[in-house]
């Protein structure tokens, strides 16, 4: 058992009969009354976010993980394939527990973490942004980028995404693989 004190953002806790990964956290000491910290943990089995607070020295329970490299294969309906890159073992990770399925191209490395104590695969955690290709847009207009507006691009792996206007089809663009939005143009 361990307390409060050692909440960061990654670390996996059980929390009411359920695995969850603590997304965000917040050390607060109001003026008066005692300290406590905020949470927003998402499950691991279901996907949902919620929002906890834990009074300061709270006994939580950590569970251990191990994290390890894997290349993203394919994917068939709601099932993802993944090879991992030292032992070459292949393992298939539902849809729910992938934060943003959409921005995986074949190829990807993503950090698989597992439980140390069944070797059951946990969250599957991709890079923090990745490059992928715009396979349709509208054609953006000449002068008109005096303005902050975009349009939807359809990249290679089928998610939407807005852009400014002057992106067009066959740019290679940079993606937030958090918020799942535009970051920058790619040049190679």
């Amino acid at each position: 058992m361990s307390t409060t004190s050692e909440i960061r953002n990654g670390l996996c806790i059980k929390y009411n009969h359920d695995i969850y990964k603590i997304i965000e956290f917040l050390h607060v000491k109001p003026g008066k009354g005692p300290a406590f910290v905020r949470t927003k943990l998402k499950s691991l089995t279901s996907g949902k976010v919620v929002d906890n607070t834990f009074s300061s020295g709270h006994k939580i329970d950590i569970v251990r993980v191990e994290t390890n490299k894997f290349q993203f294969l394919y994917n068939d309906s709601t099932t993802y394939h993944f090879m991992n890159t030292d032992d070459y073992n292949q393992i298939s990770i539902e849809e729910k527990l992938l934060d943003n399925p959409k921005l995986m191209k074949e190829g990807e490395v993503v950090t698989v973490i597992t439980n140390s104590e069944n070797n059951i695969p946990l969250s599957v955690e991709m890079p923090p942004s990745v490059v992928l290709e715009v396979v349709s847009t509208e054609p953006g207009v000449k002068g008109n980028t005096a303005t902050n507006a975009t349009k939807p691009a359809t990249l290679e792996t089928g998610a939407v995404v807005n852009v400014p206007l002057f992106i067009n089809e066959g740019d290679k663009i940079k993606i937030d693989t958090i918020k799942g939005n535009y970051k920058e143009r790619f040049k190679d």
